[in-house]
Parts: structure tokens; sequence; C-alpha cells
């Protein structure tokens, strides 16, 4: 079957309407004062945090902590991607589409962000005439490091103010593609609502979607995360649709108790297709971890790093779209980045 057409393509115009608006919704909790008077001198300067009492208080995340395997082999990956920021470049055959006021460029898997954002001035075309000054480069949105796909980059504080203030009111759709290892899932389309937070070891965890707003360990809360999954293929098997917008006929859970897995079934590679809703961090490999689907080679958190006698040096996690208004001219505009060489193997299969 033919790839998708929106490879053939970097930047679409959509027909004309307005996004929807969304109102936002903040709160603040404040935490007791310690209930300490009795407490001898020396003891009135230990942390509110550190009560037992307290500690038991705490929401409980419902994901699994760190494999005692992922330490050793995210600090070889990261020690790897640094000493490659020196002799990685940029080129004009990763920019999807540059205008005056920004630049949307397709990130390859292993590289950092703030190694991208440097490359960019070598590889730009389009600036203000009417402005001697070099351009103000911001990141508009950031990926992890072995995420591949598209990143925007604005060229001045006007526009990347403006779409921050996007990202914040969730006016900006994204898309991923994602191959998994797990067990064969019995859903096609879903949508998972959970709480989303760091531990008291400070690592990111999902929570109980009752449990938005509670404070963490460290002062922080609890935030809202929800993400739309649909199965493209299952062991090659499937259709690799283009993007569409997403069906309602979707089954809902909200996530409130651990997850249990299937241990006694086999594992097989799941392609699936992501629209993160919220926008918080690791959001998709969190919430493939709490369906027992771990992307392939994120060992962080349960992915394969060894899979059919391969060894994987990243997480096969691709950023396929950005789309939302733009922030000068206001018309619609969708990137859609390439799709990385093993997205294309599965694809060519179906």
């Amino acid at each position: 079957m033919p790839l998708l057409s929106s490879l053939n393509s970097a930047l679409f115009f959509l027909p004309s309407k307005q996004f929807p608006k969304r109102a936002i919704f903040s709160c603040s909790i404040q935490k007791p004062s310690p209930k300490n008077m009795s407490s001898p001198p020396d003891q009135t300067n230990s942390t509110h945090q550190n009560d037992p009492l307290t500690l038991q208080n705490y929401p409980t995340p419902l994901s699994p902590p760190l494999p005692s395997i992922s330490k050793n082999i995210e600090l070889a990956r990261a020690l790897s991607a640094s000493s490659r920021s020196s002799l990685f470049s940029l080129s004009r055959s990763d920019v999807l589409y540059e205008d005056q006021w920004l630049i949307a460029v397709n990130k390859p898997q292993g590289v950092y962000c703030e190694t991208m954002l440097e490359s960019v001035p070598s590889v730009l075309e389009f600036s203000d005439l009417n402005d001697a000054s070099p351009p103000e480069l911001h990141l508009a949105n950031r990926l992890d490091r072995d995420t591949s796909g598209v990143m925007v980059i604005t060229k001045s504080h006007k526009v990347a103010a403006k779409l921050v203030k996007a990202f914040t009111e969730h006016k900006i759709k994204k898309t991923y593609i994602a191959l998994c290892v797990g067990s064969a899932p019995k859903w096609g389309r879903i949508r998972l609502k959970s709480g989303h937070g760091r531990s008291k070891f400070g690592a990111w965890r999902v929570y109980a979607a009752s449990d938005v707003g509670r404070t963490l360990p460290g002062g922080s809360t609890v935030k809202d995360m929800e993400t739309s999954f649909e199965v493209l293929s299952v062991n090659g098997q499937g259709s690799f649709r283009e993007l569409p917008k997403f069906d309602k006929d979707e089954s809902i859970i909200v996530v409130e108790e651990k997850a249990v897995k299937d241990v006694d079934t086999s594992m097989v590679e799941i392609l699936v297709r992501a629209f993160p809703r919220s926008g918080r961090t690791h959001q998709i490999r969190l919430h493939c971890q709490y369906l027992g689907i771990s992307i392939r080679g994120d060992v962080k958190y349960e992915g394969v790093y060894e899979w059919k006698g391969k060894v994987y040096d990243g997480h096969d996690l691709h950023a396929e779209s950005l789309s939302f208004e733009h922030p000068i001219t206001g018309a619609p505009v969708m990137f859609c980045a390439p799709l990385p060489s093993w997205a294309v193997q599965v694809s060519q299969s179906l």
C-alpha cells in the first residue's frame, strides 16, 4: 500500500475556519500548616514533607517505578547524543516549511532540541527585510531526545509568545506514530484520562484521574493527562490510514487503579497513532506503558531493549503532525514530517 499522501507535502492549507476557543480554568491548593507546636525546638526546622503522617497522604502513582536496566542505558544514550551534538548539522532537506516568522523542521532521533535550535541559522532563507538584526529563535515545542518529527521554531519573541499561548490553550493539534510491543489490544480506538506528576523519586508517573489537583512531594500538583489512540496494525496486519479527525466511537478509560497486565499472552508489534489532548512530559510514553503496549526501545517505561535479535538505541516514537492557526496570518496550517525508517517498513507491509 502506498505511503501517506502527507509524506509528499510538508505544508497543507486547510479550509478557512476558526478553531474552537477553550476557556482555561485554574485553581490553587494551599498546604495546611503543620501542627507541630509541641515539637522540641531542634525539630521545628524539619520539613513538613518529611512528616511520616503527611507522606501517607500523598497520591500513590499507578504506573511502576523506572526499571533498573533503564539507568545505565539512558546514561549511555545521553552521552552518545551529547557527543554527536558538535557534529550535527541541519540541512535544507530537513526543513518542512519556512516563512519570515517561523520555520518547521523534521528532528531526527537521538538529537536534543537545543542542538536543533543551534543548527537552524545555517539553513534559514527567509527573514524580515526591514529588520537588519538576526532573528530571535525560540523553540515553540519540544520533543524528547529520541523522539523524531515536527518541531516549530519561531523567529521573534512576539511570535513565540503567541504560539506558547496557543499550546497552553490546547489550540494546537498534534498526532504521533508509535511502534509498541505488548499484548494485542482488545480495542481499536480508546481515550485514556489520568493524572500526571512526579513521584517522590522525581520520576514522571501516571496517577489516578481523581488525584488531579492533589499535592505531590516537592510541592507540585497532579495535572490532568488525556490521550486518544487508534490501532493502525498488529504484526503488520491492518490499515495505515491518512490523518483523520478522530472518530467519536472510541472507548473511554478513566484511570483510577493500577493496570493489570496479561502476562500469559504472546508479545506482538502494535503500530498506533496517538492524539494527545494535553501536553504533559512523556505523556504518550506513559500512557502506552499503562495500556501494556510500551514503545519499542523505551527502556524508561518498560519498552523492550532487544527485540527479535536487534538492540535498539532509542524509542520508536515520531511526532507526525502539528496543526494550528498561523500566529501572524491566521491561516490554518498543518506541518507533517516524513515517516522514519521503522514506520516506513511497517506501512509498506500493509
